[in-house]
Parts: structure tokens; sequence; C-alpha cells
């Protein structure tokens, strides 16, 4: 499930620009109880991208940005709690790590959808379905 975080420099402490992915990521596994699958755990894959500060734009002018993009199957955030409870903790996390003075209404968090069946790791396209049984064996070999 690759993430992209995009900052403008300085948004961040520089200890929070090296934790906010893993932050972010166990994030996107804890709001759907899926912590330490081992299917999912290794899918969870992405960039933290900083840009200097005059190139990040805000209501058309330069100044701070936070955007989390995340790509994930059709079937994941299967309710509207689990997408507001993501939302809410990728934006608490960026809140934690800031440097100075960020506002809260300049994170962005989006999620983008693939289509069913093309979803793809390591050469193979899963469907929904068999996303589901892979998840579903992971947790059951973690019992």
């Amino acid at each position: 499930m690759p993430i992209s975080i995009q900052l403008s420099r300085g948004l961040l402490t520089v200890a929070g620009e090296r934790e906010v992915f893993s932050r972010i990521a166990d994030a996107l596994l804890q709001v759907h109880g899926l912590g330490g699958n081992a299917f999912l755990a290794p899918t969870v894959i992405g960039h933290v991208d900083i840009y200097p500060e005059e190139h990040s734009y805000a209501g058309g002018k330069p100044q701070s940005l936070a955007v989390i993009e995340v790509k994930v199957p059709s079937v994941t955030f299967p309710d509207e709690s689990v997408k507001s409870r993501f939302v809410k903790v990728a934006t608490d996390i960026i809140d934690e790590l800031k440097a100075g003075g960020h506002p809260r209404d300049r994170t962005f968090v989006n999620v983008t959808y693939a289509v069913d069946g093309a979803w793809g790791i390591a050469g193979k396209a899963y469907t929904n379905a068999d996303l589901g049984r892979a998840i579903g064996a992971a947790a059951g070999q973690a019992s």
C-alpha cells in the first residue's frame, strides 16, 4: 500500500522527518485492526518528499503544506468510521511532529483506490477476494 508524504521543508522536526513514515504506515494498519499482519506489513511502502516552502502552495500562495496520499485496494477503508479515524490520526501525527506553527488546516489526507484485480505485489495481480484470503491466512499464522 504505497504512501506518499509530501512536506514543506522545516514543517517537521528533523526527528519527525525520520519517523513520520513509519507512524503513518502503522496508523494505516492499526485503524483496520491489522497491525503486525505478516502479509500486509511488508506491502506498506512509500516515500517522504521534502520540498522548499516556496514550492508548496495553499490558497495560491507559497506556505507550509503537508499532503498524505495513500493508494490502497478498493476494499480498504470499508466504512466512514475507519476513514475518519485514519484522517484524524494521520493529521494528529503531523501535528505531533511539526517543528513550528504549521496550521492543521494545511494538512491534507487523500485516499486513492486501485481497481479490483489491479493490485499487484511481486508480479501477482490480486483481486479483493485474493487479498482477503492472503490477509486472513497471515493472521491465522500469527495466532
